[in-house]
């Protein structure tokens, strides 16, 4: 009897996978080798094409089938080294021109071509998301029965001293695991009762393969982009990391895909977007398109619109006039939140804040989006205008609006203001207004405190652990209900005197019975419940101490104005124990340097995928724009030789610049 090569292949692959491979992996491979029977068995004659059909780019349809076993089976274990598991990851090859870029547990095969963009300043970027998204998963899928196990991280015992609670306790454990057998999710396999995740602006791929390999708890992962090249490299990244059961490539619109995806049942659970710019023109569709309590996570690099450069394109884009004040980084955090939250309470929905950091040059912020008419009703009460003084910078928040309880019922009225009058009641000066931003909470406390845990707990899950733990601790430390910040330094600068340090200011807050803290949005910063009589009352006592030329002064200075009032008490600067916060004494990295020079975000990707002018050749290009050049290099000699007078001057007479030792000297003195 005759047998075709494709049922004799079918027959050899399960007496093989029957013995060396767990039942989800069996599945997946007969899934994959299936197709290549079927190429066998239309004419090919060795096993060189079924290696080929390996090599393709992976199809972006449905994954494999998986179990479909009782919930008592189902457990999704971790994908261990065994023969199955190498022949079932396929072998990619390098393009000409492609590098590879390896970050996390993920590789990819990156152009060298600026055809797709990668930025590797934000590895902190994708570090944190995925932190974050790890503990979400954590919560949400620890209500549907799944266990998230992250591989480094120690198991969490809780020991009862009880000898009878533990008994009754482990009865009932037996009880419900009869009736609901927990289900194991691991990182890199699929979790039927996972979480769906859209990445919507993926360019190379790199967090998508990230949150498949890093990860746990996922049923799906969709890597969208609008450039077709982008989207193929996608799907040769998702092939070479062996995520293509997890993850999709998609070449749609972002909008468009969201807005099609806005029924209950098909919205994702976590939504990330991470654009060249502004996210503004994808924040509607994203508040429609994420599920009930998911999780939105929004960057944005627009941060010169944001932080004040230009108040009327950040209005048209957020709904919020933006003012360039010492505080513009907590502010930009304010902002997005607040256009998320008015977008969102279009459709009756409202957000919750988790985590919003401002990091270099771009923000970053998490938010639980939910529905509920009655909560809407409070958005009002929770924007404020900011009153900025352009003299002294105090600030004040009024609220957009008012709500008071009424026994079990709530009233909602118009906010009665404004806070401030015609003039600034410290120096004198006009007031500009900003806003609306959102004034609640940017934290949830205690999720911040679940991510800090399993950082810390396990340091080698990440490359930028200790700069995630810095950042947190200092987040955790901040006072969660006191919107925007003073800087020490900006205080000092308006009435011209030395800069207190900053524990004394600290203390001397403390001391007077006012709340402080420090911001990780800007070093030097101070977060606090005082009213700014309060604070300049203690920065003119400071004067005091230090005293400036008064005959310098003009009368019409805020400096003038602020420090011609006496203060009201006297402050008290002896440092005290609780005014250095735990991430300083630990030494944190709470502001990390720039680790490299010309470090800051990159070029643009160019369609044409042409090679875009170094920063360095750029830079080059923009020296001696000066009004007044020099033509004749004669006139050089009237400029002192740097390296004469750093002694490496090898010229000698023939040296275009002088080299006469007392100009040098002088210089040296000024």
């Amino acid at each position: 009897m005759l047998v075709k090569p494709a049922r004799l292949l079918s027959l050899i692959i399960s007496s093989h996978l029957h013995h060396s491979c767990t039942f989800s992996a069996r599945q997946t491979l007969q899934w994959r080798l299936r197709s290549a029977a079927a190429t066998l068995s239309r004419g090919l004659k060795s096993m060189e094409p079924v290696k080929a059909s390996h090599d393709s780019e992976v199809p972006t349809t449905n994954p494999p089938p998986t179990s479909t076993g009782s919930s008592a089976d189902v457990v999704i274990s971790a994908p261990t080294d065994t023969a199955c598991d190498k022949e079932e990851t396929p072998t990619v090859g390098l393009l000409p021109g492609e590098t590879v870029v390896k970050e996390g547990k993920a590789s990819i095969l990156f152009p060298s071509a600026n055809e797709v963009f990668y930025n590797p300043v934000q590895e902190f970027n994708r570090d944190l998301t995925c932190a974050v998204i790890t503990e979400f998963a954590r919560d949400l899928l620890a209500q549907r029965g799944v266990k998230v196990v992250v591989p480094g991280e120690k198991e969490r015992v809780v020991v009862s001293l009880a000898e009878e609670t533990n008994e009754a306790d482990a009865q009932m454990e037996e009880k419900n695991g009869a009736e609901e057998p927990a289900v194991i999710a691991t990182v890199g396999e699929k979790c039927e009762l996972g979480l769906r995740v859209l990445e919507g602006l993926a360019a190379s791929g790199l967090r998508s393969v990230r949150f498949a390999l890093e990860v746990p708890g996922l049923l799906n992962v969709t890597a969208n982009d609008f450039s077709t090249k982008a989207a193929a490299l996608i799907a040769r990244n998702a092939q070479y990391n062996g995520v293509g059961h997890l993850l999709q490539a998609s070449c749609r619109d972002a909008s468009m895909l969201m807005y099609e995806m806005r029924g209950k049942k098909e919205r994702y659970d976590v939504i990330d977007l991470d654009p060249y710019g502004s996210p503004a023109s994808f924040l509607d569709a994203a508040v429609q398109a994420v599920s009930e309590g998911g999780l939105l996570c929004i960057t944005c690099t627009d941060m010169a619109v944001m932080a004040g450069n230009s108040g009327e394109t950040c209005y048209s884009k957020y709904g919020s006039i933006s003012i360039k004040a010492k505080y513009c980084h907590e502010m930009a955090l304010r902002t997005i939140l607040h256009s998320l939250d008015q977008r969102a309470g279009v459709y009756q929905r409202y957000i919750q804040p988790l985590l919003s950091v401002s990091v270099d040059f771009y923000i970053r912020v998490f938010v639980r989006v939910f529905t509920g008419q009655a909560t809407v009703k409070n958005s009002a009460s929770k924007q404020a205008l900011v009153y900025n003084c352009v003299g002294c910078g105090a600030f004040h928040l009024q609220r957009m609006g008012r709500r008071t309880s009424n026994g079990k019922h709530m009233k909602y009225s118009a906010a009665t203001g404004p806070p401030v009058g015609p003039e600034c009641d410290h120096c004198g000066q006009r007031h500009q207004l900003g806003g609306p931003v959102w004034a609640e909470p940017i934290h949830d406390l205690a999720f911040v405190q679940k991510v800090l845990s399993a950082v810390s707990g396990n340091p080698s899950r990440f490359g930028t652990s200790k700069r995630i733990e810095g950042m947190l601790s200092m987040v955790t430390e901040e006072l969660e209900d006191v919107p925007l910040y003073y800087t020490v330094d900006s205080l000092s600068s308006t009435i011209h005197c030395s800069t207190p340090p900053l524990l004394q200011l600290r203390s001397a807050l403390l001391h007077a019975g006012h709340r402080v803290s420090l911001s990780h949005a800007r070093k030097n910063a101070i977060k606090t419940d005082a009213p700014p009589a309060a604070i300049w009352d203690i920065m003119r006592c400071w004067e005091k101490a230090n005293p400036v030329k008064r005959e310098k002064l003009s009368q019409t200075s805020p400096a003038f104005k602020i420090l011609s009032t006496e203060p009201s008490q006297e402050a008290c600067f002896t440092v005290r124990e609780d005014a250095n916060p735990q991430s300083r004494k630990r030494h944190l990295t709470r502001f990390q340097e720039n680790p490299q020079a010309f470090w800051g975000p990159k070029a643009r990707a160019k369609a044409s995928g042409g090679i875009t002018t170094s920063l360095q050749d750029k830079r080059k290009k923009c020296q001696n724009k000066r009004k007044n050049q020099i033509t004749d290099s004669s006139q050089l000699k009237n400029f002192p030789c740097k390296k004469f007078r750093q002694g490496t001057c090898t010229n000698g007479d023939k040296c275009c610049y002088s080299h006469d030792q007392e100009q040098t000297n002088q210089e040296k003195m000024e």
